[in-house]
């Protein structure tokens, strides 16, 4: 989904997008640097469009969001683009919000080069994993929702502990699309993080996807998967040096 907003008195349309003055979005500095430090940009605005809810801020729809900001001259159209990121760091206050824009620059700062780990560094059945996800989804609905959405009971008869560290993802409503992280196993349910919304209710249908602890006796053993685990778990630790012999 792609939303266009523009500081201007009425509505622009170029790029086959509306972009709305109501209720538009104010800009703030841009600051370009020649080095390799990212760029620095804000963008606030009213939370009085049904497209940018506070419910979806913070539901995190639009965290990783990819944003372009540029100047237009609203009479022949004529464009350029000035800067390019993705929303990072997204703050609401008294019906307003203020989104921090992390530049491309900002990759840069992503450590690229592989530390030595006892847990497997791979996201369960994404590169490196090489494991499909079809094996491990499962759809089923809602049969039970408590503590305010934080606790869910599914509707079909499955082992909750092969789902736990793993996902919940809504299928059905205003939710759909939304993902929640299994954190823990109470008694049977799902404890989740963040809550579900509101608007999912009994009945709703999801999708279960099973979660991994990253340790090798779960990636050897329970899904035969040892020859793609990306750790070192028989790597000797920091701790080796403080050993003292001891006698016998």
């Amino acid at each position: 989904m792609t939303i266009g907003f523009t500081s201007h008195d009425r509505d622009i349309v170029f790029d086959d997008i509306r972009h709305l003055t109501a209720p538009g979005m104010v800009p703030s500095a841009v600051r370009f640097s020649a080095d390799f430090e990212p760029d620095s940009a804000e963008m606030s605005g009213a939370l009085a469009h049904a497209a940018v809810t506070s419910e979806d801020l913070e539901a995190g729809r639009f965290d990783e969001a990819r944003v372009e900001m540029g100047i237009v001259d609203w009479e022949t159209l004529e464009r350029e683009v000035i800067y390019t990121g993705r929303v990072g760091t997204v703050e609401e206050d008294a019906g307003s919000f203020t989104a921090e824009l992390l530049s491309e620059k900002s990759r840069l700062d992503v450590d690229t080069i592989p530390r030595t780990s006892p847990t497997c560094r791979a996201r369960f059945c994404g590169p490196g994993c090489n494991l499909p996800v079809s094996r491990f989804a499962n759809a089923s609905r809602v049969a039970v929702i408590g503590q305010e959405g934080t606790r869910l009971i599914v509707a079909d008869e499955i082992a909750p502990t092969d789902y736990l560290d793993g996902e919940v993802r809504v299928l059905d409503g205003a939710g759909t699309g939304l993902i929640h992280e299994v954190t823990a196993i109470d008694d049977g349910a799902f404890v989740l993080s963040p809550a579900l919304a509101e608007t999912v209710a009994v009945g709703t249908r999801i999708e279960l996807r099973q979660g991994c602890d990253r340790r090798w006796a779960t990636c050897s053993g329970r899904f035969a998967n040892g020859v793609n685990f990306r750790g070192e778990p028989f790597l000797p630790g920091n701790d080796l040096l403080a050993r003292y012999r001891v006698s016998g």
